[in-house]
């Protein structure tokens, strides 16, 4: 009597486990690696922002006034907030400027950078 080969049900249950679990794997990565470069690109347009208003104050050829403003900032499609702290240094020709920029991520505001200097008078 002839016998056919072939696979048994069992067999092919195990390759589809198989091939199942090592795709939801790469989905996993996948989005992970999405993830990555969509921080990536908010860190990079937060830099992007909180540079322009330090050089914008910087431009200003004048030791900025001590006190706290927003600034809206858009951004490749991206609406950011700017907070700048002038500080009083003990030195009375020197400020610190924090800046910080805040943006939204998955429906919360959420801290993208803080960037702190030092600007003198001119």
């Amino acid at each position: 009597m002839n016998r056919c080969r072939g696979f048994t049900l069992i067999e092919i249950l195990v390759a589809l486990a198989v091939v199942a679990i090592a795709l939801t794997t790469g989905l996993q990565a996948t989005g992970a690696l999405t993830r990555q470069a969509q921080r990536q690109t908010d860190q990079w347009l937060a830099e992007l922002c909180a540079e322009n208003e330090l050089t914008r104050l910087r431009l200003a050829r004048q030791l900025p006034g001590v006190g706290s403003t927003v600034v809206n900032c858009d951004q490749a499609g991206r609406n950011l907030q700017v907070r700048l702290s002038v500080l009083p240094t003990p030195n009375p020709n020197f400020r610190r400027i924090d800046a910080v920029v805040e943006g939204l991520v998955d429906g919360q505001v959420v801290r993208l950078l803080s960037i702190s200097t030092v600007q003198g008078r001119f």
